[in-house]
């Protein structure tokens, strides 16, 4: 069992499809409206039938003005970490610290090769990751004296000037489901973000030890890396099954997931302006106070 104590956070994972660009916009305008607290898209960007992420996100930013955005999770191997943290870093500053970093190391490699990626084996991706990582965190860091300086293996910057500086502390987040992203996750990041349905049972129990146990092993706390969790699931009258019923039962199955599993973050995948809805209106505030109380409860 694990509570790691976090503030709760709501949010919607919307498909960046390009055939009704208004309505995937507006799926992201209401998520605000409605009170939700991030948006977030998946990034595929050797897919013809979905907007470019990055732009897209941008689009979101200016027409909204409370909620924070994040590709779910940014494809790696055909983003530039160095042009990748200014990117984001840019974003940031024109939102006024309303962005955050998902981060993949790279699937559908058959995609990623055509568009002119490296393919890598998984064991490569993970190394080029926390290359990725130690480039962006350098980059933000625009007070440190000297250029940017990293020699890896799959990545290599020579003396890039650093900056801009982020308006904010952007979290990143990785996308980790084997042990050794799980382990990357705890050395160096600040959120883990698997999805619920990719995960084996007991998935989330068995990542969150490793995560726990490699923050431990390099001088960090395991409260300081966010649990986040992408969710789908059926509002319906009659419970048939997790996460499909009524908003009642969303609450105490969510309520169990953050008391026991340690999530902090709940990002629902859907197209559905009503589920966005019930989802903001009736699942988070009940959850949010079932998890205060028992907080208090100890």
């Amino acid at each position: 069992m694990s509570d790691y104590g976090h503030d709760l956070v709501f949010g919607s994972f919307t498909t960046p499809g390009n055939d009704d660009p208004d309505r995937t916009v507006g799926l992201a305008v209401l998520a605000e409206q409605v009170g939700l607290d991030l948006v977030t898209f998946q990034d595929h960007p050797y897919q013809p039938r979905f907007l470019d992420t990055w732009t897209l996100l941008s689009f979101v930013a200016a027409r909204t003005s409370r909620v924070h955005v994040s590709a779910n999770v940014t494809n790696l191997p055909l983003r530039p970490p160095a042009v990748l943290a200014r990117s984001i870093a840019s974003l940031d500053l024109l939102t006024d610290g309303r962005v955050a970093l998902g981060l993949g190391a790279g699937a559908f490699w058959d995609a990623i090769e055509a568009m002119g990626g490296r393919r890598l084996t998984p064991g490569q991706g993970v190394r080029a990751l926390e290359e990725a990582i130690e480039i962006i965190r350098q980059m933000w860091d625009a007070e440190a004296r000297g250029g940017v300086r990293v020699d890896g293996e799959f990545h290599r910057v020579v003396g890039a000037k650093r900056g801009p500086a982020p308006a904010h502390a952007v979290p990143i987040w990785l996308g980790a489901y084997k042990p050794r992203m799980l382990a990357l996750t705890g050395r160096r990041a600040d959120g883990w973000l698997p999805t619920l349905g990719y995960l084996e049972p007991g998935g989330l129990a068995k990542g969150n030890a490793i995560i726990d146990d490699a923050a431990r092993e390099a001088g960090r706390s395991p409260r300081d890396v966010r649990r986040l969790l992408n969710i789908s699931g059926t509002f319906s009258t009659v419970g048939r099954g997790s996460l499909n019923g009524p908003a009642e039962q969303w609450v105490r199955e969510l309520a169990d997931m953050a008391l026991g599993d340690g999530v902090g973050t709940f990002i629902l995948a859907s197209d559905d302006p009503d589920d966005l809805r019930r989802f903001a209106g009736e699942v988070a505030p009940a959850v949010r106070e079932l998890v205060a109380a028992e907080r208090e409860r100890g």
